[in-house]
C-alpha cells in the first residue's frame, strides 16, 4: 500500500456490517482484510436513519461528525449517552458496546477510526494551523476544509493521503486561516 492519495468524491460506498447504513472505506490494514480481521480501519459513514451501530468486538472506535445535524449515541443500559452534534469533535468508545443512535435532524456524515485493541492505537486530531506531524507507521490525512500543503503535496478540501507500512512524518501548512485537516496516526499498541 505504501502511500496513496484519495478523494471523498470517488470512494465507493458499501453497506455497514449490520446493513443499517453505508460507509466509504478510506483504508484498512492489512490490505484485503475483512471486517472481522482488520488491524485498523478508517472510513466515512453516512447515517440516514435511526438504528444500531455494528458491534466490533475487540475494537477501539473513534467517531467525529463531519457534516449534518448529528446523532445521539446511547446504550440501552444508560452507560453511554452522547450527542455527536459538534463538527470535528472526537468521541471514543468500545466497539464491544451495543451502541444505538437517533438522528438529531437529517442525515449526517461521520469520520470513523477503528483499531484492534492490544495491536494498534490511533492518535486523531484536527489541525487548524501549520504543524509538524510526527512519524507513524500508518496514517490518514484528510483536508476537511480549505487547502493544505503537506511537504510537496497539495490537498484540496475532500482530498487525502493514506500511508501504511511506511513510517512517515509530514509538515502541514494551511493555505488560509479557516482550513482544517484531520490527522490520524496509527501506531503499535
Amino acid at each position: 500500500m505504501s502511500v496513496f492519495r484519495f478523494s471523498r468524491s470517488t470512494l465507493p460506498a458499501m453497506p455497514w456490517k449490520n446493513g443499517g447504513g453505508t460507509t466509504q472505506e478510506i483504508a484498512s490494514w492489512p490490505q484485503g482484510a475483512g471486517l472481522d480481521s482488520f488491524g485498523w480501519r478508517v472510513s466515512i459513514a453516512t447515517i440516514a436513519a435511526a438504528g444500531p451501530f455494528s458491534v466490533f468486538a475487540g475494537i477501539d472506535r473513534s467517531i467525529m461528525l463531519l457534516e449534518g445535524d448529528g446523532v445521539r449515541l446511547f446504550t440501552h443500559d444508560g452507560r453511554i449517552a452522547h450527542r455527536l452534534d459538534v463538527p470535528q469533535q472526537l468521541f471514543a468508545f468500545s466497539g464491544d458496546d451495543a451502541i444505538d443512535c437517533t438522528l438529531l435532524g437529517g442525515a449526517s456524515n461521520d469520520f470513523n477510526v477503528m483499531t484492534r485493541r492490544g495491536q494498534w492505537r490511533a492518535d486523531v486530531r484536527v489541525l487548524d494551523r501549520a504543524a509538524a506531524i510526527d512519524p507513524a507507521p500508518h496514517g490518514v490525512l484528510l483536508a476537511l476544509r480549505g487547502e493544505w500543503r503537506l511537504d510537496d503535496e497539495t490537498l484540496r478540501e475532500g482530498e487525502g493521503i493514506c500511508w501504511a507500512d511506511a513510517a512517515r512524518g509530514w509538515q502541514a501548512a494551511p493555505a488560509h486561516e479557516d482550513a482544517r485537516l484531520v490527522v490520524v496516526r496509527i501506531v503499535p499498541a
